[in-house]
């Protein structure tokens, strides 16, 4: 990400807010550029290390793929009937009540499903 001669020629303040800007703290000394640019260095081989050996953020287990899988067959698919009204609801054609609440909940359903869709596919990167 971050040459080392990249970074020697910033100012300490240069370094500080990159780290800031990242979230990061110094590795040793603040007052030393040097701790500041080891961070810089490292930061990103440290979270990839942590990901693999399943620190912090990691991917999920074979199981909690099958759990999502279910989920969505759980959900099933929408009727012709229910995939017209999620459409008429996306172009704001909206049910009197008290029945808006159920085109509502129907709207939120089908959301759901798409994003559940879209997380699985992300995950099986």
């Amino acid at each position: 990400m971050f040459t080392r001669s990249e970074l020697e020629i910033k100012t300490l303040g240069e370094l500080k807010g990159l780290c800031k800007q990242y979230g990061l703290k110094p590795l040793g000394n603040p007052s030393y550029k040097t701790a500041w640019i080891d961070t810089l260095l490292t930061f990103a081989a440290i979270a990839l290390r942590q990901m693999k050996s399943g620190e912090g953020l990691r991917r999920m287990t074979f199981k909690s793929y099958q759990d999502l899988g279910q989920a969505l067959d759980q959900m099933g698919e929408p009727t012709d009937q229910q995939a017209a009204l999620i459409r008429a609801t996306m172009q704001a054609k909206r049910l009197e009540y008290p029945h808006r609440y159920d085109q509502e909940t129907l709207l939120n359903l089908h959301k759901a499903k798409m994003q559940l869709e879209q997380a699985l596919l992300l995950l099986n990167m």
